[in-house]
């Protein structure tokens, strides 16, 4: 019997690492453009590290985390997410002590034990960014402005922005106590999650997806009506620079996002297409976090994209990279010639494929085909001899002659 992966750990196979491959240039490219540099964590870091940083109230601490016990005793976890890794870097290494002003970006895995889904595994990746260091409402603006070019760059309109506002510690005590006592008239209503966030974590009620706690919270408190004044200037500000951008965006007063450690602003990139697992990226301001990991007292804010969920946007276009070249043979003499030729051009950044195994033309000829190559040539006795060959365009079966020089294959198939 053979071996298969784990139920939820997917193996990613050329095809799609060539779209998780576009993917990822596109967001070095902007990211790099706005001045962020990347970063690179471990996937295990001490359980501790995720308790403090996302809360132990948080479902992703009660239930979804991979922790486990190694050989030293130590309590040690698969990271769940990203931002608490990259801030625990961002203070053992002392980075604010060159600028407390950061910009940092990661890529890699993330692990929760969640029951797999269209576009969620319990091995999932994420493209994540981070502002360090700055209070003002422009690093918010810029973070969310990089997020939206990042998905105009990889030809992708329709995720539209949502915005929030989650307050800070001055201000949102009394809106918790309103919506405490908004939903302690309805606790009946619940689902049993929700009566159980109602004592931990209250907010989180208004994240729920059930119908009938969506229905029994429709008339909730919005955080946005208790903010404080320096809140609610920072979100006025927030939004007068993505007006100023013509950064289309909505208000959501029901976001409230599912870890601890967010205050003030909070958003999504949230789609339609992909059924009730809408967001396709999501963060916000964590102006607290870094003191609370032990580090000093510097704001952040930044944001995490769901690689999956952003392959199953970009559909069925085909990102294969396929040879410029496909080189065929007629016996053993030609094929070390043309195994010259092929590094030759390799070397020169010419994509190349030729046959290895001195099969019949016909069989090295459907092979071009089935590689999608966009040239070939038959290397025979007179060709090695002349040092010319005719290419054809596979496209259209034109036919062109040309000498078998590096250089001259290099100009032509550019």
């Amino acid at each position: 019997m053979s071996i298969t992966a784990i139920k939820g750990f997917n193996d990613i196979l050329p095809t799609e690492s060539e779209r998780w491959q576009y993917i990822e240039r596109a967001a070095r490219r902007v990211f790099e453009l706005n001045g962020f540099s990347e970063i690179r964590v471990p996937i295990m870091e001490k359980t501790e590290l995720f308790c403090r940083s996302i809360g132990d109230a948080t479902d992703i601490v009660e239930k979804e985390m991979y922790t486990f016990t190694d050989k030293g005793d130590n309590s040690i976890t698969l990271r769940p997410e990203g931002t608490a890794s990259v801030m625990r870097a961002f203070i053992e290494h002392k980075l604010y002590a060159q600028d407390p002003v950061a910009k940092l970006y990661y890529l890699g895995p993330m692990f929760r034990y969640e029951r797999p889904q269209k576009g969620r595994y319990r091995q999932f990746h994420q493209i994540g960014a981070e502002i360090t260091g700055v209070n003002a409402p422009l690093a918010d603006a810029q973070v969310l402005n990089m997020l939206v070019q990042f998905f105009r760059e990889i030809g992708l309109d329709e995720p539209s922005l949502q915005i929030n506002s989650l307050g800070c510690p001055e201000c949102r005590p009394a809106y918790r106590a309103a919506l405490v006592a908004f939903l302690e008239e309805r606790l009946d209503r619940l689902c049993e999650d929700c009566k159980r966030r109602f004592t931990t974590n209250p907010l989180r009620t208004l994240d729920c997806k059930v119908p009938g706690c969506v229905e029994a919270t429709a008339g909730a408190p919005s955080m946005l009506d208790h903010l404080c004044g320096d809140c609610s200037d920072h979100f006025a500000s927030v939004k007068r620079y993505l007006d100023s951008t013509a950064t289309p965006y909505n208000i959501n007063p029901r976001m409230v996002r599912g870890l601890d450690y967010y205050t003030r602003t909070t958003f999504e990139l949230v789609t339609s297409l992909l059924g009730s697992q809408s967001a396709v990226a999501a963060g916000g301001r964590y102006d607290g976090l870094i003191s609370d990991l032990g580090g000093p007292a510097i704001p952040g804010i930044g944001f995490a994209i769901g690689f999956e969920r952003v392959a199953l946007l970009l559909g069925d276009k085909d990102f294969s990279r396929q040879p410029d070249l496909f080189i065929a043979t007629m016996g053993a003499g030609e094929r070390d010639f043309a195994f010259r030729l092929m590094h030759e051009l390799l070397r020169s950044g010419v994509r190349v494929e030729m046959d290895y195994e001195g099969k019949s033309l016909k069989s090295q000829m459907r092979r071009a085909d089935k590689l999608g190559a966009r040239y070939s040539v038959v290397i025979g006795e007179n060709e090695v001899t002349s040092g010319k060959a005719a290419f054809k365009r596979m496209e259209d079966g034109e036919q062109m002659e040309a000498p078998l020089k590096c250089a001259d294959i290099v100009n032509m198939v550019a």
